[in-house]
């Protein structure tokens, strides 16, 4: 099993004691914990792990330098967690700020360096005071890119395409606040971040070069694993580490490109190495079926590592895979590499192509198997199919045309009541008529189909009924 290790960029503070256990067991996550607390003393902040090892909620952080350090934590820590349970990675990719955690962990730069810059970054952009704001719409790249077209401003910007329906615009304040209207307009789902920094912006070009012109330069090391830079769209490799953090402030995250360019090469699992998933939702609405795990969220992190190790030793070794990056013409575009990798040294990035896409709650991004469109004269034969592609794209086109809703604006994980706004009464009426559709008479007496109320349940129910039905 090829494994890729995820690290979350900017999210809230982790809980109290999070760490307690990794501590007590890992000499690697000692040392390291030892080394970000070190680094944070230096530069006159508090102990990052005594909250973070302790059960206690209370914090004594000075600024947004704390949190960013307490994720680094966390990401580190389970890093070194997994490879001490026999995890390793293929490749590690960084959301954001992540890719500062990625390369911390690939060994490319040490962790009180990888501090030290995250610290330098969060103090340029609170000298900035820049008064914006980061906005998640439920939209795929292409419709949020164009929604923050309408503005017409240099600074407000599609920053993020982190899922084929959730993508995140960056921009003014009270530009944002009017796309968050014009969404609503839409029908778009849309949340406001809680981020301390608003970033993936051309308005960040004056901190980027603050940062360039005083953050300390650090030393780059060789490194044991691939990271792959979501910003720039290819592996890292000598690039200046400095540069990278600079670059990315002004750039925008392909994660969604990234993702399916990495599963596509081979890797087959993706570990998110944070509290809770973040990034994995994103890899799971990318890549349906995706194997996708976050050890922090269990309540045994230690034998969810392990059962993963166990799966990846059943598998065997990890075979070679082919691992495309942007190169000039006239060189080759594909090197065979075995795990574990080498670094990679690569040119500038050439950005891929946006892929098609469609929509999702920006919140929770739904685990979202690629939408069928069938045409209405064949719906009769793709009932008579078993196929859960089929069925969904069935229902897509039910729902849509009851509902007025454009077929490719219905998640089968958006819960219909709760994010499409379908009270109980009409999907009483629109189970009555899947019944129909199907041939499955039980089908429309099924109160937990109300109740879940998605069109992933329905489609499930609807696949499992005409196998039954089949087999008698």
């Amino acid at each position: 099993m090829d494994s890729v290790f995820v690290m979350p960029g900017t999210v809230a503070a982790p809980r109290g004691g999070i760490l307690r256990d990794p501590h007590n067991r890992y000499e690697t996550v000692r040392e390291a914990l030892s080394r970000i607390d070190k680094a944070a003393r230096d530069m006159g902040l508090p102990n990052i792990s005594t909250r973070l090892i302790e059960h206690n909620d209370t914090s004594d952080r000075r600024g947004p330098e704390v949190q960013y350090l307490e994720i680094f934590a966390v990401s580190i820590a389970t890093h070194h967690m997994l490879v001490a349970e026999g995890v390793e990675p293929v490749a590690i990719v960084g959301q954001s700020i992540g890719e500062l955690w990625a390369l911390a962990a690939a060994g490319h730069l040490s962790v009180e360096d990888a501090a030290r810059l995250a610290v330098a970054r969060s103090e340029v952009l609170t000298r900035q005071s820049w008064d914006g704001k980061m906005l998640a719409v439920g939209v795929d790249g292409r419709r949020a890119e164009s929604l923050a077209g309408l503005m017409d401003h240099p600074n407000l910007v599609l920053a993020c395409e982190n899922a084929p329906r959730q993508s995140v615009i960056s921009g003014p304040r009270q530009l944002i606040e009017q796309v968050e209207r014009v969404a609503d307009t839409f029908g778009w789902p849309s949340l406001p971040l809680d981020v301390p920094h608003p970033t993936h912006t051309p308005a960040m070009a004056q901190a980027a070069r603050d940062l360039r012109a005083t953050a300390p330069r650090v030393p780059y090391g060789t490194g044991r694993w691939r990271v792959c830079s979501p910003w720039m769209g290819r592996d890292v490799g000598d690039d200046d580490p400095v540069d990278l953090v600079a670059g990315a402030l002004t750039a925008r995250v392909r994660m969604l490109h990234t993702i399916r360019e990495l599963h596509a090469a081979g890797a087959d699992a993706f570990v998110e190495c944070g509290e809770w998933a973040v990034v994995t939702k994103f890899v799971e609405a990318s890549i349906p079926g995706v194997r996708c795990v976050v050890p922090l969220s269990e309540s045994d992190p230690v034998e969810a590592v392990r059962a993963l190790a166990a799966e990846s030793a059943d598998a065997g070794p990890s075979r070679p895979y082919a691992v495309r990056v942007p190169v000039p013409a006239g060189a080759v575009a594909t090197a065979s590499v075995a795990a574990p990798p080498t670094r990679v040294t690569v040119p500038a990035p050439t950005a891929p192509a946006p892929a098609p896409v469609s929509y999702v709650a920006p919140a929770t991004p739904a685990r979202a198997a690629p939408a069928v469109e069938v045409p209405a004269a064949a719906s009769a034969s793709v009932s008579d199919g078993l196929d859960y592609a089929s069925v969904l794209a069935e229902l897509q086109t039910l729902y849509g045309d009851f509902l007025g809703y454009p077929p490719d604006l219905l998640g089968e994980d958006d819960g219909l009541e709760s994010e499409l706004g379908v009270e109980s009464l009409k999907q009483v009426v629109l189970l009555g008529r899947v019944s129909d559709q199907f041939g499955l008479p039980d089908l429309r007496s099924n109160s937990s189909l109300l109740s879940v109320g998605t069109l992933r349940r329905i489609a499930e129910s609807v696949v499992a009924g005409r196998a039954e039905a089949a087999g008698r």
